[in-house]
């Protein structure tokens, strides 16, 4: 398959990128409905338990490739130990005008200024209420809509999280996306200690916030506090960054993700590891492309990594491939079990 990838994307990545999307979620439904095609790989010292969840393996998918939960059994086939779907919002919406997804070859990154473009949270539940038993754990990523007032925000979170509590294994709270105007405001105490009190009351589920990488890590940790003061399980590091200095001849709008976040969003989940760690769930996502990424990631604290840009450039044996060489890893540093790794940094 990775050879067939490397004729598939000289051809995809001559399509502007929408559509090469477009025709990986063909591709990926036609995976799912022939699962002989693929079998996931599968180790025993990749499990964990996750707040009451099996996880089979430690990679997962991140938000904003699967966003109407169309190509889920395909995902579910290449070996991901869960898919976060979403962004969904209320109503269905288009996102920004295009081109609005950009690549960057060289530097193995994207820049994205979609805009939580979706058909909307209901087709996402109905979906999710059709698809098979999967091995992959599946989060859901709630957002508001764009034409929503700040002063209406919880309510779309709200009725975004009551609509789909009955398909996701847990749920996330996007407020940190740069492509939504003024979505980062709600990245305050005041507002996150509402969102958690509100979703707390409805469920038991596990509950994530996803942040940023550009607040000041002052205004950063005290965020992150305030969720897990009012009920968040854990916290998701980190979304796009606006930093266009980390990537030559970037736009001046989007948010930037693959290898040139790597450092950053690296360094950010350091330092939510080190005020964090031992009280919440935390995962780490941002350029993480290979199996050393990954168990940097771990073994400073992330309970699981997210990746989707080194999906897109490595294609869709990275899953199974990062899962081998982390097993290799486990064994050179003498460790039983991924668990063994969490936080050993």
């Amino acid at each position: 398959m990775a050879k067939v990838y490397d004729v598939a994307k000289k051809f995809l990545f001559q399509l502007e990128p929408e559509s090469a999307h477009a025709l990986a979620e063909q591709a990926l439904k036609v995976l799912g409905w022939c699962p002989w095609l693929t079998r996931p790989y599968k180790h025993p010292a990749l499990e964990n338990d996750i707040l009451g969840m099996r996880m089979p393996n430690p990679i997962c998918l991140a938000a904003g490739f699967d966003k109407d939960a169309t190509m889920l059994a395909g995902l579910n086939q290449l070996g991901f130990g869960g898919v976060e779907v979403g962004t969904a919002t209320p109503k269905p919406q288009y996102g920004n005008p295009k081109p609005r997804l950009f690549r960057f070859l060289q530097e193995e990154s994207l820049q994205n200024a979609m805009g939580f473009n979706n058909r909307g949270i209901a087709p996402l539940v109905h979906r999710l209420e059709r698809v098979r038993p999967l091995n992959c754990l599946v989060g859901v990523n709630v957002g508001k809509n764009k034409n929503t007032t700040q002063e209406k925000a919880l309510e779309d979170y709200q009725k975004g999280l009551q609509m789909s509590l009955g398909v996701g294994d847990y749920y996330v709270f996007n407020l940190s996306s740069p492509n939504t105007p003024n979505l980062r405001d709600l990245q305050n105490n005041a507002f996150v200690g509402e969102l958690f009190d509100m979703a707390r009351a409805l469920t038991h589920k596990p509950l994530f916030l996803k942040v940023a990488p550009d607040l000041p890590s002052d205004a950063l940790l005290k965020v992150c506090a305030s969720a897990l003061d009012y009920g968040a399980h854990g916290i998701i590091a980190t979304n796009t960054t606006t930093d266009y200095t980390l990537l030559p001849g970037a736009k001046s709008f989007g948010g930037i993700s693959g290898r040139a976040l790597q450092t950053k969003s690296r360094e950010v989940f350091k330092h939510i590891a080190q005020a964090f760690f031992g009280k919440a769930i935390l995962v780490s996502a941002g350029g993480i492309d290979s199996a050393q990424e990954a168990y940097a990631r771990i073994k400073m604290g992330a309970h699981f990594v997210q990746i989707l840009t080194g999906f897109i450039y490595q294609g869709p044996l990275i899953c199974r491939q990062i899962n081998q060489d982390i097993v290799k890893l486990l064994q050179r540093d003498a460790l039983d079990s991924i668990r063994d790794a969490v936080g050993i940094g």
